[in-house]
């Protein structure tokens, strides 16, 4: 090969050059380490920099506790976040999925890590996202310990981003849920959703593709806001009241947290095999957004059950002699509590349901 064809040599390439930038990554550090501050409990002090978070278990007040992980994502919402801007409330989304998780299993969330991939740094929706992370650690008592930012050009579209979380928490041994003793007679409680939450959502972006409207279009269900801000409410984190709930009453058995799947999928989880819950879909106040769902969509009630929370993001198992007490307990946190069905003998499928949701009103 004469010299004229062989390759040249490139001086001077930087890893900018290459699509990373470092000083932005250095720059968003800096934005966030108040925010991360904000995040501090007993156990952690919340500081990152380090190569790993460090968490002190008998600092939190923890005598003989069980670790409990959780990890998660916020799946195709994050497509409507990027198509509409708003990133704030995605790290919310992140955090209730991981911490509602814990505490089904009576865990207190103790500490929480984030993933944030994408293909440039745009250091503004970076710190937007990490804030809504920190607002939703301090919703669940949640130290910010660490993560991790993934810059990878050629990965992912110029705007596009991907999250992942990951959170531990802590139960002491003799208190983790569900219980052995769930059985016939026991209550079911439904506390309220606050929408959506962050599952179903390829469901609804091909819904909303098929109504012909806008993101900036007014949302059928809700003339108060945009089709894209409705859709972008926050799950609903329900930690405090739940560990409220546990400490005033030992009468809650096992707790379910509806979300892919809905009721059909997840109550089971926590139910022994010689059971079945028994629900009242008339007794749940389905929200708005879900009655223009199906009837945009053609969705059948059945399928709308086993895709959406349909109203229902939480559901509480709790003795019949202390239901109203477990209720009241719930309702002064400020949740909305529904009672929606009891636990009987196994019938033919693992969750029957009766009377109707009353979609497409």
């Amino acid at each position: 090969m004469s010299q004229e064809n062989q390759p040249q040599a490139t001086n001077g390439l930087t890893y900018a050059q290459a699509g990373v930038d470092i000083d932005a990554g250095n720059e968003l550090v800096r934005r966030i380490k108040p925010l991360v501050k904000a995040t501090s409990r007993p156990g952690a002090d919340s500081d990152i920099g380090g190569f790993g978070g460090l968490f002190d278990l008998k600092g939190a007040g923890f005598s003989d506790p069980i670790l409990v992980a959780a990890n998660d994502g916020v799946g195709t919402k994050l497509k409507i976040a990027i198509e509409t801007a708003q990133h704030r409330t995605v790290g919310i989304d992140l955090v209730a999925m991981c911490v509602n998780d814990l505490v089904v299993q009576g865990a207190e969330p103790l500490f929480f890590l984030d993933y944030f991939a994408c293909g440039a740094l745009d250091v503004d929706q970076a710190a937007d996202v990490v804030a809504g992370i920190a607002d939703g650690c301090k919703m669940a008592g949640a130290a910010l310990i660490g993560g991790e930012t993934a810059e990878m050009p050629g990965m992912y579209s110029e705007g596009d981003y991907d999250l992942a979380g990951f959170s531990v928490g802590a139960v002491e041994r003799g208190a983790i849920l569900p219980r052995r003793d769930v059985g016939e007679g026991d209550v079911l409680l439904g506390l309220a959703s606050s929408g959506v939450h962050s599952n179903g959502y390829s469901m609804v972006r091909k819904i909303v593709e098929l109504s012909g409207l806008a993101w900036s279009d007014k949302a059928p269900f809700d003339a108060a806001q945009t089709l894209g801000e409705a859709l972008m409410t926050p799950t609903k984190i329900y930690v405090k009241p739940l560990l409220a709930a546990l400490t005033a009453s030992r009468g809650i058995k096992a707790l379910a947290h509806i979300t892919g799947g809905g009721l059909p999928e997840n109550l089971p989880r926590v139910l022994p095999a010689e059971t079945s819950a028994r629900i009242d879909l008339s007794a749940i106040s389905v929200p708005p957004v879900f009655n223009w769902l199906a009837t945009a969509g053609g969705v059948a009630e059945k399928e709308m059950l086993r895709t959406f929370n349909c109203g229902v993001g939480m559901v509480v198992v709790v003795s019949a002699d202390e239901a109203d007490a477990v209720a009241a307990v719930l309702a002064q946190e400020g949740e909305t509590v529904f009672r929606i069905g009891a636990i009987e003998a196994a019938g033919d499928k693992p969750v029957l349901f009766d009377n109707a949701l009353g979609l497409g009103k």
